[in-house]
């Protein structure tokens, strides 16, 4: 800093790591990349509901057609399980998951995106069979559902309509992107 009067950061990461969006190209090589998916997709209203689940517990279309409020088209949907408090400790990757049937019914009320505070909407990794294909992130992307992971703070607008705002870096040709990720509630 004496030298020179700037500072430079340089940054090496994975995408999927921390608070982040995964693009379709996540998992399908033909799909939309970070660059190619218009702002619209990562902003707008939405839902923040709330799922008590115990460790490795699914979530299912009931809890979902039964959340307050109600799930509509065109909806950012956030599901708010209370897990990224255990952010480091050894339950973080023993989380709830949404079922196939669920992650279905979530591209059947044709909703944008879907947020969750854990790891993956996907099974927990000590759940998940040795060929572990990520269904429930190929449900979703296939049919441009875009998915964020790992979000913090969910509780403070649980049981709420919001305006929600993804902020991912537009990496070209990347299948994902850290994200800042903001919400304020609808009056």
């Amino acid at each position: 800093m004496p030298e020179r009067p700037l500072n430079v950061t340089y940054m090496e990461t994975i995408v999927h790591m921390g608070t982040h969006v995964d693009a379709p190209r996540h998992f399908y090589i033909d799909g939309p990349g970070m660059d190619e998916i218009p702002l619209e997709r990562m902003i707008g209203e939405g839902v923040v509901i709330r799922l008590e689940k115990a460790v490795n517990e699914e979530i299912g279309v009931d809890d979902l057609a039964a959340a307050k409020p109600r799930i509509e088209p065109g909806d950012i949907v956030a599901i708010d399980t209370g897990w990224s408090g255990r952010w480091g400790t050894p339950e973080w990757n023993r989380h709830p998951y949404l079922s196939l049937e669920a992650a279905q019914w979530l591209v059947d009320q044709k909703v944008k995106l879907v947020a969750v505070d854990t790891a993956t909407p996907d099974l927990p990794h000590d759940l998940r069979p040795k060929d572990f294909q990520f269904p429930v992130h190929c449900v979703l992307l296939k049919d441009g559902v875009l998915i964020s992971e790992q979000i913090a703070n969910l509780h403070k607008f649980g049981g709420r309509r919001v305006e929600f705002l993804f902020c991912p870096l537009s990496i070209e040709g990347c299948d994902g992107a850290p994200a800042r990720v903001l919400a304020r509630t609808l009056s």
